[in-house]
């Protein structure tokens, strides 16, 4: 199974979730690519057959609004029938901006392989096992 983890990052921490999802996908057996979101656009969806998407909380609890977020919108509506996942950190706040972004993409159809998966600043054990587990469910 190709699979794509697509993520945005400031400080790192994002992208250690992101690392995580990799080694869960080609633990489960994925032919897995990690991509910044400035290398990834909706023409490369059907290039794959499940994607983890990765992006902090920024702001008022937002998505990545120069990037990541136009990447997205781009993409949301020609996610319908891929196996996709959502992750991310933050820093402050209670998560608002996953629940946001999964509400989201239920609107246009997209059904998420399993829960987000959110960490509070530097992924601790617990985030990185749940993250691997988020990469499983890609694939399984």
């Amino acid at each position: 199974m190709k699979t794509a983890i697509v993520f945005w990052s400031g400080t790192g921490n994002t992208e250690a979730m992101a690392q995580a999802v990799v080694e869960g996908a080609k633990a489960a057996g994925a032919d897995v690519e990690i991509l910044t979101c400035a290398n990834f656009n909706e023409t490369m969806i059907d290039d794959y057959d499940a994607i983890a998407f990765g992006c902090p909380s920024m702001g008022a609890e937002q998505l990545e609004e120069d990037e990541f977020e136009p990447m997205f919108s781009a993409c949301a509506p020609k996610l319908g029938g891929k196996k996709i996942a959502l992750f991310g950190s933050y820093g402050w706040g209670d998560g608002e901006w996953m629940r946001n972004w999964q509400d989201e993409c239920e609107s246009v159809g997209v059904v998420l392989t399993s829960e987000p998966v959110i960490c509070n600043e530097a992924s601790n054990e617990e985030a990185v096992t749940a993250c691997e587990a988020l990469g499983k469910s890609l694939v399984n």
